[in-house]
């Protein structure tokens, strides 16, 4: 991601160029060769004739804000009434088969078997080492179906994982088979904020009040049939992600920002990244990354009960290893104290002013706090909510505090217990 802001001081950082400024902080994942160069969006066009400042990230022209709202304004209006991202670049996928749970199992930590039809799970690719390859959404949509949306930057990664297992499970006589969507032929909306839902439910043929958080169902949208609607998103708010043909991208952006439908605006990369720091969602190459197991990362979770006996996904014995003796580190989130400058990516975290004991993996000004917030790892002995720390930006320090994540309140559209 890429802040672009009136002032700013490019740094290089672990091969990406960071813009730094007022408001949020976001790395531009550029793509794998410099002479690649980006791809557009079936949006590309829509973004420019309102307004977006377009950036290349993960290999794709989007947008990091408009110009009728700083990244600050659209932060708050996305929490306050709704805003639609143009999410294309991720990588979407459709997995088929009588072994496709099977299949999709043995490289992954989730338990499929156990979801329901129609029902979804945040889940991670491993490495032997216990390392998260990816984060990824995969949603059940019958149980010879999957239906997986994967991030751009990983995608070579994710599309060599998920050939490798069909290509081992048909090599035994195994029914599996992946189809990679291409950007050019569906892309990917995503609809955050208390009104995102009731704007499109006007636009929608099916009743959605019945799809709730990590749910997924196919419907016709402003008269486009076979759109699929995942209730899910990156901000902490309630939301969805839209999968449409892109030859009816645009028509479909038009139709939600349509005044009689509702109050929905556009919003870009800087908005998500500061959005997402408040609801303490990792972003990959930041805050896990091949080398971070899930125990480590504080998603332990995301290793199903169920696999941590029946597993047999690269890496299970080393994160079945950290969950009987432990970890050495641990990711926490931050929030610094009135007055102090922002902690961005690999500032040091120190007990006291003479003993480092972490790094800041991502940090911001928090828009809703009026505070600084970040998250990293530290040290396990250390990570205890109320712990007194300092943060090393700059050369000098800053007090700061560990706190419990997120740091503002989800609102994510939950099914009544």
């Amino acid at each position: 991601m890429l802040c672009c802001l009136p002032a700013h001081t490019m740094l290089a950082v672990s091969g990406r160029n960071v813009l730094q400024g007022r408001g949020v902080q976001v790395a531009r994942c550029m793509s794998a060769s410099a002479q690649i160069p980006p791809r557009k969006t079936a949006l590309y066009d829509f973004h420019k004739s309102h307004g977006g400042k377009l950036v290349d990230f993960a290999g794709y022209w989007l947008p990091v804000q408009y110009s009728d709202q700083s990244i600050i304004k659209s932060h708050h209006y996305t929490r306050e009434c709704g805003s639609i991202f143009d999410v294309s670049h991720m990588l979407q996928t459709y997995l088929k088969g009588k072994d496709v749970i099977d299949c999709l199992e043995s490289v992954c930590t989730a338990d499929i078997k156990g979801l329901k039809d129609g029902s979804g799970t945040l889940t991670v690719f491993t490495n032997s080492k216990g390392g998260i390859l990816d984060d990824l959404i995969v949603n059940r949509v019958s149980e010879q179906m999957l239906y997986v949306v994967s991030n751009a930057s990983r995608k070579d990664t994710d599309m060599a994982v998920m050939s490798d297992a069909v290509a081992s499970f048909k090599a035994k006589g195994k029914d599996v088979s992946v189809e990679f969507l291409s950007s050019d032929d569906q892309s990917l909306l995503a609809i955050q904020g208390p009104s995102a839902v009731p704007a499109l439910q006007k636009l929608c043929t099916k009743n959605l009040t019945s799809l709730f958080f990590m749910n997924s169902t196919t419907d016709t949208i402003a008269g486009v049939e076979n759109c699929r609607i995942t209730r899910c998103g990156y901000t902490g708010e309630d939301g969805a992600e839209i999968s449409i043909p892109s030859t009816k991208a645009s028509l479909i952006a038009n139709a939600l920002l349509d005044e009689k439908i509702g109050n929905l605006k556009l919003a870009g990369l800087g908005a998500r990244d500061s959005l997402r720091m408040e609801a303490g969602l990792c972003l990959y190459g930041n805050d896990i990354d091949e080398s971070t197991t899930p125990v480590e990362a504080g998603l332990l979770w995301l290793v199903a009960k169920r696999r941590r006996s029946e597993g047999n996904f690269p890496g299970l014995d080393v994160i079945m290893n950290q969950i009987r003796n432990g970890v050495t580190r641990r990711r926490v989130g931050f929030k610094m104290s009135s007055g102090s400058a922002p902690a961005r990516q690999h500032v040091e975290v120190y007990d006291n002013e003479q003993h480092k004991i972490g790094e800041i993996t991502s940090g911001c000004p928090s828009p809703c706090l009026q505070a600084n917030i970040a998250m990293g790892y530290i040290q396990e002995v250390s990570k205890k909510v109320g712990t007194e720390v300092s943060l090393k930006v700059r050369d000098k320090f800053y007090h700061s505090q560990v706190v419990k994540m997120p740091f503002v309140q989800t609102n994510y559209y939950q099914a009544p217990k």
